[in-house]
């Protein structure tokens, strides 16, 4: 039997599918219509942008790293340009093979292996790396015909930093190197952040690295049309670099070769400064080392030659090296006796040759003692007896509180990195530097060494430099500072770093004098008179001898016996000329002996070059440097007639390295 379809109910089911077909079509029209909306109107600049971006790439131009020059202009540190053979480990093939290929077009030797298995180790997959620097011509035309054989593997020209002097100066100047990952986590955390894209290298040490942002410059940029492999195919925009400024030091670069090479092989660190201005004309650390070798990354053998000699070459010991005043102390210690009035000018004591404290027995360096002995007489004969008793009437908590306004102790806010406070004791300093109950405690008889500068004693030749330009000064301290000024390389502008520096006066002008007085008398009459002879003008000074071992009760110092490095010791506070002082420093020749002899002669040598533009010969050069010599031997040279000197009005620089 034939079924009857019921016509209405098939037509109302296709009715239905229609109209839900249509509305599934109408649903999608309208969600790729409200798409195209969002795409074409919502979102049209930002993805236009990307577009762009997709078509263009934008690539930083690092710029020029301004100079460092000395207070006469001398270029200190400046930027030559140089070939590097450079290395993208993502696009090249396995590295030692490739490597090992390079080998036989330029020369690569085992550091330049060692260096770049570093910066791979440091570094990501798709930078690229130098494998060899400053590449000679005849290597850069070699490569070149070899290139098809070495993917990932070009040539570049960079800038590279020039230290033109080599190790004059380097623990001022400091150094650039390689930025490392806790720099790139630094610079990622700050404002500089763009400024910084392209940049490899930083400052990481001296004014190299506290200067860094007015060195750095800022960073420009170059808007390339790119192919869509990625190739460069025109520039649509640049807006260039700025250079970095240029940074003009305090320090003469002529008297900064001269004290270092009056040091000769000897250790030590010298600071001589300006005490109107606290300007610092010269600052030494012996021995330096070639900040040079940093810059393409220090290789194993010389920072292991560096980090592991005995004589500590990078250790900025003007800065960070703390010793034993010793007696150069003494003229601190009776001007806060004459501010606090402990002692009058005119009192006296009588020096058997020691000081008796409970069963203890403190010894004058004078066997018999020094008989009658006033404040003059303490400070030109360096009686040690007069100063433990003081010491001992003062106490330890009145010496800090006095001393410390001269800087001792206490950070001189120099504009560099680093510098350390030393130790300037206290009842509370060691009730916070030692542990156990016991060692908390201050005895009284610790007081009493304190007033020769030993004991826990213990300060930086800036801290004594900047005491000394304190007496010199009538009183008023001056910040330091090495950076004199900092000349915009744009507007040619300079800005005097002298206009943030604040007077204060810490003692009183009438007490200075007591004691300038007696300092006057120890270069006149004294321990430094032999130095001092026949000079042509009136220095102040004070000699000081500290001691790196301690001698028992009954036993004599004797230099012959002990090895170098347990000997005392030299140490020198002075100023010239006495009446209106142009200069002051401090002084210390590490296990060189007596002061007199070993730092008071390079002392005479710096102000015969400040004050008289007198040179030292050839033959008093020589003798000075192993200390056998206090006054000037043979006839002064004019500054301008040594060869060697650092010289602007020649222009002549170091050549860069070539090659190699």
């Amino acid at each position: 039997m034939t079924e009857l379809r019921n016509v209405e109910v098939d037509l109302w089911r296709f009715r239905t599918r229609v109209v839900v077909a249509g509305l599934l079509v109408l649903f999608c029209f309208v969600l790729l219509a409200s798409r195209l909306v969002y795409l074409q109107v919502v979102r049209h600049q930002d993805l236009a942008e990307q577009a762009e971006n997709n078509r263009t790439a934008v690539v930083p131009i690092v710029p020029n790293r301004g100079l460092i020059v000395d207070r006469n202009g001398v270029v200190l540190a400046t930027n030559y340009s140089a070939y590097t053979l450079e290395i993208t480990p993502s696009k090249a093939g396995p590295l030692d093979e490739v490597i090992d290929g390079l080998a036989g077009v330029v020369d690569i030797q085992a550091r330049d292996r060692r260096r770049f298995k570093k910066l791979v180790d440091e570094s990501k997959s798709f930078e690229s790396l130098p494998i060899r620097t400053r590449l000679s011509d005849e290597e850069v035309a070699r490569f070149a015909a070899q290139r098809f054989r070495f993917p990932g593997v070009e040539i570049k020209a960079r800038l590279f930093r020039n230290y033109p002097f080599g190790p004059l100066a380097s623990h001022v100047i400091g150094y650039i190197g390689r930025i490392n990952q806790k720099e790139k986590e630094d610079i990622q955390d700050s404002d500089d952040e763009s400024n910084y894209r392209g940049t490899e290298y930083i400052g990481k040490l001296g004014v190299e690295q506290s200067f860094e942002r007015q060195l750095h410059g800022v960073t420009g940029v170059e808007q390339m049309e790119t192919s869509a492999g990625g190739r460069a195919v025109r520039r649509l925009a640049s807006h260039p670099a700025t250079p970095g400024n240029t940074v003009m030091l305090s320090i003469d670069i002529k008297l900064q070769k001269l004290v270092e090479d009056l040091f000769g092989d000897r250790r030590g660190a010298m600071v001589a400064m300006d005490p109107k201005t606290g300007e610092v004309l010269a600052f030494v650390s012996k021995p330096t080392f070639d900040p040079n070798l940093f810059v393409d990354g220090i290789d194993q053998e010389n920072w292991q030659a560096l980090n592991e000699s005995p004589d500590k070459p990078l250790l900025n010991r003007a800065l960070r090296g703390t010793y034993p005043p010793g007696s150069t102390y003494k003229p601190f210690m009776a001007l806060a006796a004459l501010e606090t009035g402990k002692r009058t000018p005119q009192q006296s004591i009588s020096d058997p040759g020691f000081f008796m404290f409970g069963n203890h027995r403190f010894r004058d360096d004078k066997e018999g003692g020094h008989g009658t002995v006033d404040m003059y007489k303490s400070i030109v004969q360096s009686c040690d007896t007069y100063y433990y008793m003081l010491a001992n009437d003062m106490g330890v908590d009145l010496i800090h509180d006095e001393l410390q306004k001269f800087g001792f102790g206490a950070l001189t806010g120099i504009d560099i990195f680093g510098e350390v406070r030393g130790i300037l004791p206290s009842t509370e300093w060691k009730r916070n530097a030692y542990k156990r109950p016991e060692q908390k405690r201050w005895y009284a008889g610790e007081t009493i060494s304190l007033g020769i500068g030993q004991g826990y004693n213990n300060f930086t030749m800036l801290q004594l430099a900047l005491a000394t330009s304190v007496l010199a000064n009538n009183g008023v301290k001056m910040k330091p500072h090495l950076v004199k000024q900092v000349v915009d390389v744009v507007s040619r502008e300079s800005r005097d770093t002298l206009r943030e520096i604040k007077a204060e006066q810490i003692a009183k002008a009438s007490n200075i004098a007591v004691i300038n007085n007696a300092l006057v008398g120890v270069n006149v009459e004294g321990t430094g008179a032999a130095s001092f002879r026949a000079a042509g003008y009136v220095a102040a000074g004070k000699t000081g001898t500290a001691q790196v071992v301690t001698i028992k009760q009954n036993e004599k110092y004797d230099a012959a016996k002990m090895s170098e490095r347990n000997r005392d010791h030299a140490l020198y506070m002075a100023f010239a000329p006495a009446d209106a002082p142009k200069i002051a420093l401090a002084m210390v020749v590490e296990n060189a002996g007596f002061g007199g002899a070993a730092a008071a002669p390079i002392a005479r040598r710096v102000f015969d070059y400040w004050l008289l533009q007198q040179y030292p010969s050839e033959q008093d050069m020589a003798a000075v440097q192993v200390g056998q010599a206090q006054l000037p031997l043979g006839t002064p040279r004019k500054v301008s007639e040594v060869p060697g000197l650092p010289d602007l009005a020649q222009g002549q620089l170091p050549a860069r390295p070539s090659g190699r």
